[in-house]
């Protein structure tokens, strides 16, 4: 197999998984604003997945070999498997939206202990890993458009939950906890 190949296999394994376990997702009780955040990173999407190959010229900025494309393919395999592990952790909790479900706390343990946000982190794990083996124009803007959308996302994520389930309980889990990166800013 091409890492082209497992490329397309891993975000498409990926997608179809995901759109699927929605449906273990909880009733919504309350739903946060943002369009703004959707359009960034489904415009990110749309660009992010044009295809690599036969790229001449300009449009490419580097090549890393099939060796690095691998090294890619299994960072982009560990980031999915990162994103996967918070989701199933976080249970009926989870909304791809910024939503507040039926008993609805503070979820600190497994990969919320490491980061706030350990879905995200994941997804832009896998998304930069991929965009380094593309070394494309399409590949960077469809990287920097989701990580863009993403801090939007986060920070209407970070004040809905202090909102919604008070300083004093996200209050706390914001200072014990760092938003993306382990050992990065609270």
């Amino acid at each position: 197999m091409k890492p082209e190949i497992a490329f397309v296999v891993l975000w498409a394994g990926w997608a179809v998984s995901w759109a699927a376990a929605a449906f273990w997702s909880d009733r919504t009780e309350k739903r946060a604003g943002g369009t703004i955040y959707r359009i960034v990173l489904l415009v990110g999407a749309a660009i992010f997945f044009i295809p690599a190959h036969h790229y001449r010229g300009a449009l490419r900025f580097w090549s890393i070999g099939r060796d690095g494309a691998w090294i890619c393919v299994v960072l982009t395999a560990a980031g999915i498997a990162f994103a996967w592990w918070a989701r199933v952790h976080l249970g009926r909790l989870w909304s791809g939206a910024v939503t507040r479900k039926p008993d609805h706390r503070v979820v600190d343990t497994g990969p919320y202990g490491i980061v706030r946000h350990p879905i995200y982190t994941g997804l832009l794990l896998s998304v930069f890993a991929t965009a380094a083996a593309k070394g494309t124009v399409p590949g960077i803007a469809g990287a920097a458009l989701p990580l863009l959308g993403i801090r939007l996302k986060a920070g209407l994520e970070e004040r809905f939950l202090t909102a919604e389930l008070g300083e004093a309980a996200y209050g706390d889990y914001r200072r014990r906890v760092p938003v993306l990166l382990p050992f990065g800013p609270r």
